[in-house]
């Protein structure tokens, strides 16, 4: 490969990745009329229906309940006994600590680093009936075992909504969110916004596109947008909540769009930080701080994480409340959270490996890896995608003749803005089961949306179009039932046998196959640059 390389006649100055801004798609939320110009056509004098039951909102102020972890704390699942004493001796487990112990059932997702950040241990005192791997998922259900050395007060354990209901999965596939806005009939039906990478766009537009492009659940996307203004199903609660309908003041990201945004990276941050067990405590406006209930899923502290970043304690415990806060507005809009999830669930199921995948270009073409595991959209939450670029002799934003090529076969189910999705299962929904993003694909070439495409097939030409970069690149990334998977996980990306390996920030990092080691480097240095082998097949 050294011989190979040594011969191109490489450009190393415009080579790039993603920059990490605000979003993929550009200035979304400024308060320059330039790129987005909110403009309210609902007609003065015909304002939208009040709501017939208003959203509670947190009017009182109470100290927030608290619950400490407990030997007997969890519940087993109905396969896993009838009694936690007969589990245990069947299970043979007799670990000793000098505290406590305290039982864990794991969910969906879990890792063992992950399990052992949340209740403050190490990994090494993490028991189970079943050996145990720091390398994959924990199987959803297995019995843990560990020393209960938390000593604060932590969040309470009831769990609000479930991780398939935040992200983008198979519960959403059949969701009409176009019927279900004008059936609602509040401001939302008739919202008109302008934006600098689209320009106009309706309310459903813009929840829709912030489902799609973040992997967010679309039914919470609306259940947070009436609980803080009454945005679905009436007029605003007040004039704040016209220009911020999320509460969160600051012109950058004024209107909805801009609301919405804000709110989806704070749900990635918590979602994500949660899933690698980087995010173990809240921290409120005032600065007091609150450790996370090990229990509780994803998803409930996704919702958590969001309602704290503005909102006192005794605030946001009322919020949380699951008979008088956020989850009661949701099931008033959705039904039962929890009844939707039985269908899909687990989001991981036991075993799951990834597919095997190619590097997304043709053997013998030299490329260079420009960026290190980083943010999968917006620059928050999961650290699932990669950047590539292939080599020019003047940088820049100019397509090269080089092709991104079909890393496995499957069926492209989205084609547009620069994004290309492919889904892997055949089911031909990118919410349940492998989906693959390549993002920042030219129009001229794109392949198009339908086409089921073999292994090596060409997927079109790296740009910059899709959103912000300052070079041509492919961003790659995947997703699996809705969820973003992590690039550095307990799935790691694999591509011709290369793996992807976090750096200390992101965009840093490596790719690592035997005792080979590419370096990522944004402008396309020599020790960046990968050339896919007709042995990797």
């Amino acid at each position: 490969m050294r011989r190979f390389v040594s011969s191109l006649f490489i450009s190393l100055t415009f080579l790039t990745s993603c920059a990490p801004v605000p979003s993929l798609w550009g200035q979304y939320a400024t308060p320059t009329p330039q790129f987005m110009v909110p403009v309210n056509t609902e007609a003065s004098d015909s304002p939208p229906p009040q709501a017939s039951t208003p959203s509670p909102h947190p009017t009182s102020s109470f100290t927030p309940t608290v619950t400490a972890i407990h030997q007997d704390a969890g519940t087993p699942p109905a396969s896993a006994g009838t009694s936690t004493e007969l589990v245990l001796t069947e299970a043979g487990l007799t670990p000793t600590f000098d505290v406590p112990a305290v039982l864990y059932y794991a969910q969906s997702g879990d890792s063992v680093a992950a399990v052992a950040s949340r209740f403050g241990i190490d990994t090494s005192e993490v028991h189970a009936e079943i050996p145990l791997s720091e390398v994959g998922f924990v199987p959803p259900g297995t019995l843990l075992i560990m020393p209960d050395r938390l000593a604060d007060p932590t969040t309470p354990e009831s769990q609000l909504i479930p991780d398939s209901e935040l992200v983008f999965s198979g519960t959403a596939v059949d969701f009409d969110v176009q019927a279900y806005i004008r059936t609602a009939g509040g401001r939302l039906s008739t919202h008109r916004e302008y934006l600098g990478s689209t320009g106009w766009n309706t309310g459903v537009d813009e929840i829709k596109r912030l489902a799609f492009e973040n992997s967010i659940n679309p039914r919470l996307l609306l259940a947070l947008l009436e609980y803080e203004s009454r945005w679905v199903r009436a007029d605003p609660v007040d004039a704040v909540h016209r220009d911020y309908p999320m509460g969160y003041i600051n012109l950058y990201y004024k209107g909805l769009f801009g609301q919405m945004l804000w709110a989806v990276n704070q749900l990635s941050v918590g979602y994500y930080g949660w899933r690698a067990g980087t995010l173990t405590e809240l921290q409120f406006p005032d600065g007091t701080r609150l450790r996370l209930n090990p229990h509780l899923n994803a998803g409930t502290v996704a919702v958590q994480y969001l309602f704290s970043r503005q909102h006192n304690q005794s605030q946001w415990a009322q919020m949380i409340d699951p008979g008088n806060g956020f989850l009661a507005v949701y099931t008033g809009m959705f039904g039962d959270p929890w009844a939707r999830a039985d269908k899909v669930d687990p989001l991981f199921p036991p075993g799951l490996a990834q597919p095997a995948l190619l590097l997304p270009f043709e053997p013998d073409t030299a490329w260079s890896y420009t960026g290190g595991p980083h943010g999968a959209w917006e620059h928050d939450g999961s650290l699932a995608a990669v950047d590539f670029a292939p080599f020019t002799d003047h940088g820049g934003c100019d397509l090269t003749p080089t092709w991104i090529t079909a890393v496995a076969p499957g069926t492209i189910v989205r084609s547009e803005r620069g994004i290309v999705i492919q889904d892997l299962d055949g089911d031909g929904f990118e919410q349940t089961g492998w989906a693959l993003v390549y993002l920042h694909v030219a129009s001229t070439g794109r392949v198009t949306a339908g086409t089921y495409v073999q292994l090596d097939d060409r997927i079109g030409h790296a740009s910059c179009e899709g959103g912000q970069a300052t070079g041509t690149h492919l961003h790659f990334a995947r997703k699996y039932n809705g969820e973003w998977v992590a690039a550095d996980g307990p799935l790691p990306f694999v591509l011709s046998g290369w793996v992807a390996k976090e750096g200390s920030l992101p965009y840093e990092g490596t790719l690592v196959k035997g005792d080979e080691v590419i370096t990522a480097d944004p402008v396309g240095q020599l020790k960046s640059v990968i050339i896919r082998r007709l042995d990797d097949e």
